[in-house]
């Protein structure tokens, strides 16, 4: 996700997303739901605000769930924040909750 997200690529996003994921970002105030919100998300927030992240650290919480503590760079300046990632059987991501530290 963050190589596509980073590529400004929002069809590699959603082949990694199932058609029923959710993204919960409060840092927007919304959360974005299927598809059209993670398309919209990735429209919005990373190809509109040419946002470019880096992992500065990843722990594994179980077999389908893992965090990530980013760093975000873009228009808006700098943040660093936290991705939760969970997965399906499928290995897509079922849910991603965003929040800035």
């Amino acid at each position: 996700m963050i190589a596509a997200t980073n590529a400004f690529d929002v069809d590699s996003a959603l082949t990694l997303v199932t058609p029923d994921a959710v993204i919960d970002d409060p840092s927007t105030g919304h959360r974005f739901l299927g598809h059209a919100g993670v398309r919209e998300y990735v429209e919005r927030y990373f190809i509109g605000c040419h946002t470019v992240s880096k992992i500065l650290g990843l722990r594994v919480v179980s077999g389908e769930c893992l965090r990530m503590r980013v760093d975000f760079t873009g228009d808006f300046g700098h943040e660093v924040g936290l991705l939760k990632l969970a997965f399906g059987g499928d290995g897509r991501i079922v849910q991603m909750d965003a929040d800035l530290e």
